[in-house]
């Protein structure tokens, strides 16, 4: 900012100028104070300096509020009466707006800020999807399961399908990888499913974020000041707090030491620090003290702004060299400890009292403390926080699309890639399987329909056979029924021949006889009615032919 590229002028108190030498930046951090104190406009001041002096800048946006930066500022009222009382257009001070990229997470107010799967790695995973000590255990094996058979995690979709996969196929991995519970794998689908309605659809997949993009400086050799959009990120606090960790670690991962620098290679500003801490687990809490203490070798400052110290664990605020406390309230018994701990975290200034002062504090001052060239906190100042260059407030929509139009860094991000992954080739061996199982089906149905119309073949075969001999017997029944009938017709024969017979002798004797026409009228009668009753039915037909016969002359 101020003072050529040295070191960032930050503060003035009673005509002494408080500097923050870039060279102990790299050993962090603290920003805190209560609403309304001023926060945001140190977080801008200290951004412009450190851009002003090449050094590039990354901070999240909670409000809107830091994206004035990219315009140069219009000074009115109170901040106008601090350049006119600090004297500062004598010292440089002139209002710029400072070379800036806008990232959002959900590509709606900056360029998409992305990651994939493999990036971000199952330990962060686990925290974003509030998992277990089991389940989390089980995303591991996930992890382990896809590295080993070489299927890529880049987006939500393939780990939901890796997961699914892993699960159904649960009784082949058991032996190798260890026991994998079937509610373990569901908690994690539903919390995938979660997380996708918050947005993490948006924030996982391809082209990742490259984090040496971070890295750019402008013609004039100003670094870039790098802006996440969090005002919709803040609605979801575990996505916004994991984003954060993920750069920070890979920051750690991809930077080489540099050692004790003259100025760091980036600063990063982690505003509502104390989401970042907020139920977090002890081992990521141990990554996290890692990360701040060993990122320093790697040329990155921290700095946690959030709006009381005790919001950051003591192990990670030990590791805080440079502090800015604007005014904290008191009023409980409980607010009234924390501002004396506060106090007790100065070096003491002979000329007030710190805890006093904590309290009394007006918009815009706060209490100063950076680390001296060997590294010692300098003596606590009471001192006014100069105003920004840039604009103080958002800009406007026209001038962000404006920026984000014509950035050189962002502008690859916005189209999402979807390349083959685990997605693709595990739908591919599910289509595959799904395929080998209808084959085995359809064979296994067709032999089940040619056991089935065997036995249809031989059930008819039987049919027949009893048809055939069904037939057979009737047939031996008809000719054992026409061999009686000809035999009773036979017999009919015999006993009509016998009845013929005698009723010719009947008749030849009634001849003979010597009655009259009316006695052998009456013997006919007698005759006939004889022959009637002693033949059989069947042959009354050939008897009455012969008795017509004999008698027909009379």
């Amino acid at each position: 900012m101020l003072d050529s590229q040295k070191r960032a002028y930050v503060a003035q108190a009673g005509g002494k100028e408080i500097f923050l030498l870039p060279g102990m930046a790299n050993r962090h951090g603290l920003i805190t104070g209560a609403t309304g104190t001023g926060k945001t406009v140190t977080l801008q001041n200290l951004a412009e300096s450190f851009s002003a002096m090449g050094v590039p800048v990354f901070m999240t946006d909670i409000k809107g509020d830091l994206s004035g930066i990219v315009a140069p500022g219009n000074p009115t009222g109170k901040i106008a009466a601090r350049v006119s009382d600090l004297e500062l257009e004598s010292k440089g001070y002139r209002n710029q707006g400072y070379p800036t990229v806008f990232w959002d997470v959900f590509g709606e107010q900056g360029h998409p800020l992305r990651t994939t799967i493999s990036e971000m790695g199952p330990m962060l995973l686990s925290r974003l999807l509030e998992l277990n000590d089991v389940q989390s255990g089980i995303m591991n094996l996930i992890f382990r399961i896809a590295d080993d058979e070489g299927l890529l995690l880049l987006d939500l979709k393939d780990l939901r399908l890796m997961a699914q996969y892993v699960g159904d196929h649960r009784a082949e991995y058991t032996l190798e990888y260890g026991n994998i519970s079937p509610s373990s794998i569901g908690a994690i689908q539903r919390s995938l499913l979660q997380l996708e309605g918050q947005g993490g659809d948006l924030f996982f997949g391809e082209p990742a974020f490259d984090i040496r993009d971070f890295f750019q400086t402008d013609f004039d050799g100003r670094g870039f000041v790098n802006i996440l959009a969090a005002d919709k990120l803040m609605n979801a606090p575990r996505i916004y707090s994991t984003v954060l960790l993920w750069l920070l670690s890979e920051l750690y991962e991809q930077l080489p030491e540099v050692g004790d620098a003259d100025k760091p290679r980036l600063v990063f500003f982690f505003d509502e620090a104390h989401m970042l801490f907020r139920d977090v687990p002890k081992v990521l809490l141990e990554k996290i003290e890692q990360l701040v203490r060993l990122i320093r070798s790697k040329g990155v400052g921290v700095f946690f702004i959030t709006q009381n110290p005790a919001d950051i664990p003591d192990t990670v605020l030990a590791q805080l060299g440079n502090k800015v406390q604007h005014a904290l309230r008191a009023y409980t018994p409980k607010e009234q400890k924390a501002v004396r701990v506060v106090a007790e975290s100065f070096r003491p200034n002979p000329a007030f009292r710190t805890e006093a002062v904590i309290t009394e504090l007006g918009v815009g001052e706060a209490l100063v403390s950076f680390l001296d060239a060997k590294g010692i906190p300098q003596m606590v100042e009471r001192a006014y926080i100069l105003p920004p260059q840039g604009q103080v407030g958002p800009v406007s929509a026209e001038k962000r699309e404006e920026v984000m139009r014509h950035s050189r860094i962002g502008s690859r991000y916005d189209t999402m890639v979807d390349r083959e992954s685990a997605y693709e080739l595990l739908t591919e061996r599910i289509k595959a399987v799904y395929k080998a199982e209808a084959d085995l089906k359809a064979a296994k149905d067709a032999a089940k329909q040619a056991r089935e119309d065997e036995k249809a073949r031989a059930a008819e075969e039987r049919a027949r056979l009893a048809e055939e001999r069904a037939q057979e017997k009737l047939r031996r029944e008809q000719e054992r029924a026409e061999a009686a009938a000809l035999r009773a017709h036979e017999k009919a024969l015999r006993e009509e021949e016998k009845a013929r017979e005698k009723a010719e002798r009947e008749a030849e004797k009634a001849r003979r006889s010597s009655f009259t026409y009316g006695v052998g009228k009456s013997i006919e009668r007698n005759v006939k009615n004889t022959i009637s009753r002693e033949v059989t039915k069947g042959g009354v037909k050939i008897l009455r032919g012969l008795l017509g016969g004999l008698f027909g002359g009379r």
